[in-house]
């Protein structure tokens, strides 16, 4: 009992000596120098975008001495210390003192990097609460919830080759393998692998698959592995799970020099309420909104964001600058932007847009372009919300692409489909392109349709263990060949049966058995044949890359089209949805020729039946509005990829 007195009496005396505002912490020769005046001044008007370069803990000499200076954005707070490993976590823990506007200040000559520590922070009512760093650069492993000191900058990277190269990717391949680096693979007794040691293994594996970038499950530091990473509470931490901040930097460096982009799942819409986090940091709502009809999503039971504090968007976009700048991440994947635009999306079918939002995400995607200008920001956006990919003098919200839900709703629906009903469903397949070149789109196949009792893509394909097979395999290629950048969840590319559990690795297993290794190779050539062949990703966004053959033979279940590259490369895409081979099937081509197949997924060599369609001449026969046809073998399931041979006088 007496202790705790002693203990209130100590916080009481703290805080006495914070209540005047404002203050600077008076160390040996200190003056408030320009740049950090200049920061206050970014910060608290909502404009700064480096706001790790002064918030969190950096090493700073003041009289000649060596130590640390912690600062942190508590504006309610009645006192503020500093406690730690360097000072025993005592109760003789570093007092702070307010800077201005709410940000607090303290300098140790004892603090050192690598040691764990947390903010004690006083409420108005006198009670106290131990917080974690929000602009802690590295976290301690759970279930300590610390903050330690790091020191960025010290990884020297080897990727500057790549880091200079400015080529956009609106007009590049992009094939984007999805995954959670805790559940791809893991060690012989179940131990998650480091960022160092995946490193080598992932970047063989992606670089032999023909992926063009990996996107990464969220990693800034977390506490609830369900959630997979998205709800946070260490927004400049990557999670400890997988070891520390340069091993992170080594995996992402690793991948650059084997050629495999890096895109970074980030989450900007809500917070977690673990006590040591966000949640109510000084006491009172300071990352959220103080309004309870506005500060909460009752279906996560998280905190949001008010974007209408000019802190907190500078607090959330210089987290997205750090990650591009000191993980040279090259795309930031923003998740649930729909449940940020809309007050109360999810519940109301009448939701008001919220201003604050989009001037926030212009104001992000402003910020991150002109740090890396080539820099993907991508969209995970649901609702038909207009001009996501616009630049915001055009009204739209300044992002590179965004997540096609549309068609990922529509031909997953159609694919789980008994093919005996798919004719009736004809629409699913072909109402994507009524809208394919409104938005810069990525056509995702993500993690969340294997989640959630939905089960694996295989599983949701009709038919018998054979068909099914068959089912995904068309599945792969139709998105491959369909206008829009590329994105799947990893498992499916060799056929998981399971839906995804992020508590163990995947079944590689499956890959001693006969068809998973054929679905795993047919994948493999598939990501290589795009990769090869400009006319399936040169031009994406207009009518120019692409033209309908057979947009409407609904009794067949088969849609032919044509993806052009601006060089003049041509493809002929042929699918066919049911377990029906069509021998001589009309088909009118924009060109006389021999045409022959160049890929085909009922071939032997993938699972199939073997049926590969072969070369076809041109007829002078017209056919709707071409003026030469041919006559194709359609194999049954399939995707079959044609192209037309050089004629004699060329060569």
């Amino acid at each position: 009992m007496g202790e705790n007195v002693i203990w209130y009496a100590w916080v009481l005396m703290c805080a006495s000596r914070a209540m005047s505002e404002p203050q600077v912490t008076k160390g040996t020769d200190y003056t408030m120098t320009q740049a950090l005046q200049a920061f206050l001044d970014a910060y608290h008007s909502g404009t700064a975008i480096r706001a790790y370069e002064f918030l969190g803990c950096h090493p700073e000499s003041r009289g000649g001495q060596a130590g640390f200076v912690f600062r942190v954005w508590a504006p309610n707070a009645k006192a503020i210390c500093v406690t730690g490993d360097f000072n025993g976590w005592s109760r003789d823990a570093l007092p702070m003192e307010k800077l201005t506007h709410g940000v607090w200040e303290a300098w140790s000559s004892g603090a050192y990097e690598g040691c764990a520590y947390k903010y004690l922070v006083c409420d108005q009512s006198g009670s106290t609460i131990y917080k974690a760093d929000p602009v802690g650069f590295r976290s301690c492993r759970a279930p300590d919830t610390s903050s330690m000191i790091f020191l960025p900058g010290g990884y020297e990277w080897q990727d500057a080759a790549w880091m200079a190269s400015k080529e956009k990717t609106l007009n590049a391949p992009v094939n984007i393998y999805e995954m959670h680096l805790g559940s791809w693979r893991r060690k012989a007794g179940g131990e998650v692998y480091s960022y160092s040691e995946l490193a080598p293994i992932l970047a063989d594996y992606l670089k032999d698959m023909g992926y063009t970038h990996v996107e990464l499950l969220p990693l800034c530091e977390y506490p609830y592995d369900p959630s997979w990473g998205y709800q946070a509470t260490g927004y400049f931490a990557p999670t400890s799970r997988y070891g520390a901040p340069d091993e992170l930097m080594e995996l992402v460096d690793t991948l650059h020099q084997n050629g495999i982009g890096v895109i970074l799942d980030w989450v900007p819409a809500h917070f977690p309420k673990d006590a040591y986090g966000l949640y109510e940091f000084d006491g009172t709502c300071t990352y959220e909104s103080s309004d309870p009809t506005r500060n909460e999503h009752p279906e996560w039971t998280t905190r949001i964001f008010d974007l209408g504090k000019p802190e907190v968007r500078s607090f959330l976009i210089s987290s997205a600058v750090y990650w591009l700048e000191q993980f040279h991440v090259d795309g930031l994947r923003v998740d649930a932007v729909s449940a940020m635009l809309y007050q109360d999306f999810g519940r109301s079918a009448d939701h008001a847009c919220r201003e604050e939002t989009v001037a926030f995400l212009r104001q992000l995607n402003a910020a991150c372009f002109r740090v890396r200008e080539n820099v993907m920001m991508i969209a995970e956006e649901s609702t038909a919300f207009p001009l996501v990919t616009k630049p915001d003098y055009d009204g739209g919200l300044g992002f590179l692409y965004k997540w096609n839900m549309g068609w990922m709703n529509d031909t997953l629906r159609y694919m789980k489909l008994d093919p005996l009903y798919r004719k009736y469903n004809h629409n699913m397949l072909t109402f994507s392109m009524t809208y394919a070149f409104s938005e810069n789109f990525i056509l995702p196949l993500s993690h969340d349709e294997v989640v959630h009792c939905k089960g694996s893509l295989l599983t949701k394909m009709p038919g018998d263990y054979f068909w099914r097979f068959s089912n995904l395999r068309l599945l792969r290629g139709y998105q491959m060949a369909h206008p829009g950048k590329k994105l799947h969840f990893m498992g499916g590319e060799f056929g998981q049966f399971i839906e995804w559990n992020y508590l163990q690795e995947l079944d590689w297993v499956l890959l001693d058995f006969d068809m998973h290794s054929k679905t795993q190779a047919f994948f493999r050539d598939l990501n290589r044949f795009y990769k090869m062949h400009p006319a399936l990703w040169a031009d994406d966004g207009s009518w120019g890359g692409f033209q309908w053959l057979q947009p409407d033979d609904s009794d067949s279940s088969l849609i032919a089209f044509c993806r052009m590259a601006p060089e003049g490369e041509r493809l002929i895409v042929l699918c066919n949805f049911t377990p029906v081979r069509r021998k001589d099937y009309l088909l009118g081509l924009p060109e006389p020729g021999v045409y022959e197949c160049l890929l085909c997924s009922d071939d032997a060599r993938y699972g199939g039946t073997g049926h590969v369609p072969r070369a076809v001449t041109t007829q002078d026969t017209p056919f709707r509005e071409f003026g030469c046809s041919a006559l194709f073998d359609v194999p049954s399931m399939s995707i079959s990829f044609f192209t037309k041979k050089p004629d004699r006088k060329q060569m």
